[in-house]
């Protein structure tokens, strides 16, 4: 199977969910129209990140009953669609959040499971932890899909790939950090390292979709990307600007490159649950 990939790597306006929210629209009308079948938005793309104090004025509910959610189920009957935004559940906590609509249905919500309160980052002091990482069904296959910090850590990826998924959709707002020692942004090719390992490491699709623009003193660097199961750039390296950017990834690839690299055939997840169930007790004794 054949799926034609948009990255939407957008300049979100912090606290502006209207107009974020016509900027989605019509980056799915032109994705739309050039034969997108599945489009990719960065964390927090309708609400911008350095939301704060903001939180309760910008979130939103995962029903067609909140008129913003409900204009972005509309909007996937043209194409599937992940977003970022900030969701208010029922018991008013907010969470980092995205969602993957497809055919007027959401599929899935993922809540951001690891929230950076370090160094520029101060994400748990305004939203509370995800509890889950679960892959789960699309027309195109089992996919799963994380959120910036989530994916710094081996453990959610690890997660769903035991749990079925063959594409590894990935949002973020990750602002540079100066230069390294040459001319290259600072973290900008520790992020393209992380994300060649994840697909040669679990034979999988890596879909990433990261945010441009400024916000409060941050530069976010753009550089979406899509690494096929070999560990491969199919495209990247376009920073700071806005842009559509597309790719055909070919699913067939998945099954030609475990072939030759069965590393998910070998895995021994259940060795892996009685390890950590060992180091968890002898820590617990400790």
């Amino acid at each position: 199977m054949r799926v034609k990939v948009g990255l939407a790597q957008i300049y979100p306006r912090v606290g502006d969910v209207q107009g974020n929210l016509r900027k989605h629209l019509e980056y799915v009308e032109r994705a739309a129209q050039d034969g997108v079948d599945l489009l990719v938005f960065p964390e927090l793309s309708l609400t911008g990140y350095q939301v704060m104090d903001l939180v309760s004025e910008v979130a939103i509910g995962t029903n067609a009953r909140d008129p913003v959610f409900a204009q972005m189920l509309q909007a996937s009957h043209q194409l599937d669609l992940v977003f970022g935004f900030v969701q208010r559940d029922v018991r008013n906590r907010f969470f980092i959040a995205a969602a993957y609509l497809s055919g007027g249905e959401c599929l899935h919500v993922h809540h951001k499971v690891y929230l950076p309160t370090y160094t520029m980052f101060d994400e748990s002091r305004y939203f509370d932890q995800g509890e889950a990482v679960r892959a789960f069904d699309t027309r195109f296959g089992r996919v799963g899909v994380l959120i910036c910090e989530d994916f710094w850590h081996i453990s959610p990826p690890y997660l769903l790939w035991i749990d079925g998924a063959d594409m590894l959709l990935m949002q973020s707002a990750s602002p540079a950090r100066g230069l390294d020692g040459g001319d290259r942004l600072a973290g900008t090719r520790w992020v393209e390292l992380v994300n060649q390992a994840y697909g040669s490491m679990f034979t999988n699709y890596v879909i990433h979709c990261n945010r441009v623009g400024y916000e409060d003193g941050k530069n976010f660097w753009g550089g979406s990307s899509v690494v096929n199961p070999d560990g491969e750039f199919l495209t990247s390296g376009l920073y700071f600007d806005e842009a559509l950017i597309t790719q055909e990834i070919d699913l067939n690839q998945v099954h030609r490159t475990r072939s030759r690299l069965p590393l998910l055939r070998d895995e021994r997840p259940h060795l892996i649950q009685r390890e950590l169930t060992r180091i968890l007790d002898q820590q617990d004794r400790d």
